[in-house]
């Protein structure tokens, strides 16, 4: 396989199994699970994340056990309804050493814009801009993935044109919702997309970043082989 696809996409979660992992399908004859990660944020809140991980992972791995997954957040279609929905997952490629791993909410990417970006203001004056982004996979697959960037970044990112090539560094989040099924009917559904911290754009190398720190991530992620062995720590 060309690990060149693997570098366009890196993940490291670290947190709780939360859900009774389910099978969820078998590809030549290995069981691959799917379960959900509780991570902490800094605040008091937490983020859900949709993990599908194979039995060879899983190993005895239980609710409530704390691990850290390295691994890729990837989109396939699922039939809902008779319609077709957008569905997201990490797919975890290895577990790492939680008692040593830093990060515990970290992704990676470099794709192309293949949406024209929405900026918004909220009411109370708060800067956002929707950017949905194709990550190439090997085998001529690719990921969809809806990200979201705030303040400088969203003003940063509402320029960006279709087709344009940018990297990113953020975190995966999950954010519950309203739908309104009818009149009289509401439903909580959650919605899963990488919230920015640093954008950069791959061909000029002009980059917003909401501090030092995320400069200092996207300069190790830009030296390219060597972070990403720092990560297969």
């Amino acid at each position: 396989m060309n690990t060149s696809f693997e570098k366009n996409n890196i993940v490291i979660i670290k947190g709780k199994i939360d859900t009774e992992p389910e099978f969820s399908h078998s590809v030549l004859g290995e069981g691959f699970y799917s379960t959900k990660i509780r991570v902490e944020r800094l605040s008091s809140e937490f983020d859900l994340i949709p993990v599908t991980i194979s039995e060879r992972l899983m190993g005895n791995l239980k609710v409530g056990d704390v691990v850290a997954l390295k691994g890729q957040f990837r989109s396939y279609n699922k039939m809902v309804d008779g319609k077709s929905k957008l569905m997201l997952t990490m797919f975890a490629r290895e577990l790492i050493d939680s008692e040593t791993t830093y990060e515990t909410n970290q992704i990676n990417l470099v794709g192309y814009v293949c949406k024209e970006p929405i900026f918004r203001t909220t009411p109370f004056g708060r800067e956002i801009c929707d950017i949905l982004i194709a990550v190439n996979r090997a085998y001529n697959k690719s990921d969809y993935i809806p990200c979201i960037a705030w303040g400088r970044n969203a003003r940063f990112s509402m320029g960006l044109a279709v087709g344009e090539k940018i990297e990113l560094v953020g975190r995966i989040q999950s954010r519950n919702y309203q739908k309104k099924i009818d009149e009289n009917t509401t439903e909580t559904r959650t919605a899963y997309e990488i919230s920015i911290s640093s954008i950069l754009l791959a061909d000029t190398g002009e980059e917003y970043s909401l501090n030092s720190q995320n400069q200092s991530l996207n300069n190790q992620f830009n030296s390219g082989d060597n972070y990403y062995s720092s990560l297969n720590g």
